[in-house]
């Protein structure tokens, strides 16, 4: 697979997300050309303080080694939040694929200065999808982020 098709993996995660009554937001973990986790938001479906979708991914992938996340690359549908980027930091993820940062920007440039590849893509529909589901539910937009 391709960079493109793992960020629409990502993005049909996020779909799901917002199909069960969630933050339309996908992420995937492709270690060696192979994605071994996908999740999406599930904050509001699971009542949870942290399921992001990248932390629903990093659950999903299950345990690995550190060699592991050092051959992997993080696809997220929006930059990832300081919660996530603490994950991507502390298990030694390398790279991470964004599919949009304008309806959000988390620490990106933080996570460059501690040596992560981070590539913004800037993707209509992953833009799309959020501004259409913050115009619809901002107060639930504002308490993903934390606002």
């Amino acid at each position: 697979m391709s960079r493109d098709e793992f960020l629409t993996v990502a993005i049909e995660e996020a779909w799901k997300g917002q199909a069960d009554g969630g933050i339309p937001i996908g992420s995937v973990l492709v270690i060696d050309g192979t994605i071994v986790g996908r999740g999406h938001n599930r904050r509001v479906q699971q009542g949870s303080a942290i399921l992001h979708a990248e932390m629903d991914c990093l659950e999903s992938a299950g345990r690995l080694t550190a060699a592991e996340y050092r051959r992997s690359t993080l696809y997220s549908t929006l930059s990832p939040c300081d919660m996530c980027s603490g994950a991507v930091l502390l298990y030694g993820i390398p790279a991470v694929v964004v599919g949009e940062n304008r309806t959000f920007r988390g620490p990106e440039d933080y996570l460059r200065s501690r040596g992560v590849d981070i590539l913004v893509v800037d993707n209509r529909e992953c833009r799309q999808l959020m501004e259409g589901f913050i115009a619809a539910h901002p107060e639930l937009w504002q308490e993903d982020i934390g606002i």
